[in-house]
Formats: structure tokens, C-alpha cells, sequence
């Protein structure tokens, strides 16, 4: 969207990730529908509207027709704030509900009690005057309408008496009208809608998605959010095209090893992604680690997703390699549990390491654990291809780790990225004359020519170690070969 088509005068929502989703924020002076299942979050949502206007000097109000303002302030404490920066207007206390002359048994309720509620709530908006105000909930007011026709004049008329008081209003709904409120929808400037899937194990998964908006441009589809303390994140959906950023410098990138350098034509390409496959045991994170220790030997800051291993394992592996890349500054390790992220909130860990940490080298250890985050694996490659756009464009390299199931002979991926990668490696374990040796092959580079020999690794104190072609053997690839004699003796590994 252009910058002439950005409204102006937009309301911040508080709420960290959905202003990018909405260009910027919310029209002012204009009502909007928040809807969601109960538990969602709407009246966190709701609390972050309104202490966001407490920041920019908004006056705000939250009229509550189910919850007490202990109720609300217990919500709040929870999140480490307080409610005492706007107004909160419970509209019937305990006291008042148990009241037996309150009871009205003679009228239908909509004809006393909802034009009360109407009422009661503008006489509190004229008294406080707030610029931003929150309705919680519209389902008190649809059961007191009895009828849909009764309940979308009354919400009208609320609206239009709001549009001349100058106040940006959000209402809460819990979605339980049956058949879905659509006139609701077609009444509000704009709708977000909060749902929430639980899977049969793991974290539970929250979205956000704007149906609508008028006259504004936004980022369309279902976004990841999360409750934590300090009230919602919202994890906007990744679309590369909409991070393009000035043009980074070509270079090589070595891996610190001759023999590993020479099969990728040199090194990899800066901004490139690389796939690493084999069984587990073979060396992929061996491999990556190597990369990582000459990033950070050229003063580049890595980052490192770990799905498989701990951080004690971690530190023991690359310890007994010779390596100490924890105690680099300029090296970031996360461990990932895949039951306790959703892939909006990784995709978003990505970018804050990019945008906020100038990671140049990025390592997912690995795609098995990602895959299993994934609610449908289906869209793993939806995510992967933006996510290896995105991080290409900002100039990251990326490693990839994708372990096979198999040790030797016919190896089976659990899913194939190999046409989403610039460079793909295979590793593989091979029977000789009673030993297990591996091997490395590069079978495919699309930034420039590669070796096709296949080479042997070996993993010692001092690192990967990569050999000279296998050129004695026929059917490596396949875990037992054969032997060319007339070819003379293997050279070993240097």
C-alpha cells in the first residue's frame, strides 16, 4: 500500500504485531466488533486498547455488563498492570441483579431493561467524555433484545449516538448467536476475530484474523497470537514480498575447511539456503556447526534454532569438536520445543534475530522438529517458502538440517524441501570391509558449479574433516559399495 493511501488519524491498538497487521491501527471515531469464543483474550485485548490510550493521553472507559471491576482489576494484575488510568463502569453489580424489585416480570425485558442499558451507557460516555471506550459484552444485550430485529436497532442507535461523541469504541462479542451475528459485521467499520485450536497434545494454538476493514488496506489471513504476561503478542503471517530491503553484497561464505570449500565451488553464497540430509549420526550438525564457528570467526552474528538437542548436549557436542561457540557473543542458541510453539511465533523469532539482532547466518536444527509445530503438514512448505525468501532477501544464509529415516540403503524423508533449497548436501553412512565410514555429496547448487565427487568426513576433536573423492567405490549413496581395485587405495581423509 502506498503511503498516500495510510489514513492519518489511526488509533494505536497497544497490542504488539497487530498495528503491522493493520497498516498502522484503527481509523478513529469509527466502532469496531472484537469477537471470540470465551477465554480467548478479548478482554485482555480489550485492556491493552484501553492502556494504550492511557499512554498517548486518551481519555478511556470500559463499560462491563458481565464482570466486576475486582474481576477486571484481577485481570489486570495478572498482566502487571492497573486500572486505574481509565474509568471502568460496571453496569449491574451483584447487589443490584439479586435486588427482587429489580426482577421485572409484568414488560418484556427488551422494552424496561435494554433501553435502560442504552441509557445507562451514554450517560456515563457524556459523563467521562473518553476518546476510547470497550463494550463487554453484546451478548447481555442480545439476550435482553429477545429478537433480532429489536437487538440491530438498538445496537444502531448506540452507534450513530457514539459517532457524535468523538470515541473510538471497540465491542466485545463471544460469538455464541446462533448461525454467527452477520449483522452485527455489516454494522462495525471493522471485525477481528479471535479463535483458538486445541490440538490432542501441545500448546494450545490462538488466531487473529480481520475480516474487515473499511476504507483501510491489511494484511489478510489467520495470524498467531499469544497470551503471555504483559497481554497479547500477535505473530503477523510472514509475507516476503512485503520485506524487500536494499540489496546486500554478494560474497562467499567458507566454511574454515579446504575440502568442504572445494565440493561448494568455494564456500556458499551469501543470502542462499542450504539443505543438509542424512540419517541421524552422520554429521549435520557437525557440519553446521563448522559453519557457524567461521561466521562467527569473520565477527557474524549466527543464529541457532534447536529442535532435537538441549543446551547441555548442544555445549557437550561442539565442546568434544573442539569448538566454544556458546561463549560467542555473537552466537545466539535457542532451544525449541515443537508442543510449545506455533510456527507464526517462530517465523517471528526469525525475524527479531534478523531485524534485531543482524543475524547473517541462521540454522534450523531441524526441519523434523519444525515440522512437527505445524498443525498440517501440508502448509510446512507455505511457511518454509516465505520464511527462505524472507531471510534471502535480508541477505541471511540459511542452513536447513532434515533428518532421514533409515541408517543405510533406501532413506525416506518425512518431507521434501529439497526444490525450496539453493544448495542441497547428502549425507550417508557406508559399510568397508567392516567399518562404518560416511560420506558427503553436493547435489545441487544453484549459485554456481559444485563438485559431483562424493568425499569422506570424519568428526574429530579438532572438527569436520573432509577427505579426498572416494574414487575406489561404485554405489556409496547406496550404504554398501563395491570395490574398484584397479583404481588403487582411497586416499584418507586430510
Amino acid at each position: 500500500m502506498s503511503p498516500s493511501a495510510v489514513p492519518r488519524d489511526l488509533v494505536n491498538t497497544g497490542v504488539q504485531g497487530l498495528d503491522e497487521i493493520l497498516c498502522g491501527g484503527l481509523p478513529r471515531r469509527r466502532t469496531y466488533l472484537l469477537r471470540g469464543s470465551p477465554g480467548v483474550g478479548k478482554t485482555t485485548l480489550g485492556l491493552q486498547f484501553l492502556l494504550e490510550g492511557v499512554r498517548q493521553d486518551e481519555p478511556g472507559l470500559y463499560v462491563t455488563l458481565s464482570e466486576t471491576r475486582e474481576e477486571l482489576a484481577a485481570v489486570a494484575v495478572s498482566h502487571g498492570w492497573s486500572i486505574d488510568g481509565f474509568h471502568v463502569h460496571p453496569l449491574s453489580t451483584p447487589e443490584e441483579m439479586l435486588e427482587a424489585q429489580r426482577q421485572n416480570t409484568l414488560f418484556h425485558p427488551a422494552e424496561v431493561e435494554l433501553n435502560e442499558t442504552i441509557e445507562r451507557v451514554l450517560a456515563v460516555v457524556d459523563e467521562s467524555r473518553p476518546q476510547r471506550i470497550v463494550i463487554d459484552s453484546l451478548s447481555e444485550m442480545r439476550l435482553l433484545a429477545g429478537d433480532s430485529l429489536r437487538y440491530r436497532r438498538q445496537i444502531l442507535a448506540l452507534k450513530q449516538q457514539f459517532a457524535t461523541r468523538d470515541a473510538t469504541v471497540l465491542f466485545l462479542d463471544d460469538g455464541t448467536a446462533e448461525g454467527g451475528d452477520t449483522q452485527l459485521e455489516s454494522l462495525a467499520h471493522g471485525v477481528i476475530e479471535l479463535d483458538r485450536i486445541a490440538p490432542e497434545y501441545g500448546l494450545a494454538r490462538r488466531r487473529l484474523e480481520v475480516l474487515k476493514l473499511r476504507g483501510v488496506d491489511f494484511v489478510t489471513g489467520k495470524h498467531d497470537f499469544a497470551i503471555q504476561r504483559g497481554g497479547l503478542r500477535v505473530f503477523p503471517r510472514l509475507v516476503a514480498a512485503s520485506h524487500r530491503s536494499a540489496k546486500f553484497r554478494p560474497e562467499v561464505l567458507s566454511s574454515g575447511r579446504a575440502g568442504l570449500d572445494a565440493m561448494l565451488g568455494g564456500g556458499l553464497q551469501r543470502g542462499t539456503s542450504t539443505v543438509v540430509l542424512g540419517p541421524a549420526g552422520t554429521g549435520k550438525s557437525t557440519l553446521a556447526s563448522q559453519y557457524a564457528e567461521a561466521a562467527l570467526d569473520r565477527k557474524q552474528r549466527v543464529a541457532w534454532f534447536s529442535f532435537d538437542e538441549t543446551l547441555e548436549v548442544f555445549t557437550q557436542r561442539v565442546r568434544g569438536q573442539g569448538l566454544r561457540l556458546e561463549d560467542n557473543p555473537l552466537f545466539s542458541l535457542r532451544q525449541v520445543d515443537p508442543a510449545e510453539l506455533t510456527p507464526g511465533e517462530f517465523a517471528q523469532a526469525c525475524r527479531d534475530q534478523v531485524e534485531g539482532n543482524d543475524a547473517r547466518l541462521l540454522v534450523i536444527d531441524s526441519l523434523n522438529g519444525y515440522l512437527m509445530a505445524m498443525p498440517e503438514d501440508r502448509y510446512l512448505i507455505l511457511h518454509l517458502h516465505e520464511l527462505l525468501s524472507y531471510l534471502g532477501q535480508q541477505g541471511v544464509t540459511t542452513l536447513l538440517l532434515l533428518a532421514q529415516a533409515g541408517m543405510v540403503g533406501r532413506m525416506e524423508s518425512p518431507v521434501d524441501v529439497t526444490y525450496l533449497a539453493d544448495t542441497v548436501l547428502v549425507l550417508r553412512f557406508f559399510e568397508d570391509r567392516g567399518r562404518v565410514r560416511k560420506a558427503l555429496s553436493v547435489l545441487k547448487r544453484r549459485a554456481g558449479p559444485h563438485e559431483d565427487t562424493i568425499r569422506e568426513i570424519k568428526v574429530t576433536d579438532h572438527g569436520l574433516e573432509v577427505g579426498e573423492p572416494l574414487n575406489n567405490f561404485h554405489g556409496v549413496l547406496t550404504g554398501i559399495p563395491s570395490i574398484l581395485p584397479e583404481r588403487g587405495k582411497t586416499g584418507d581423509p586430510g
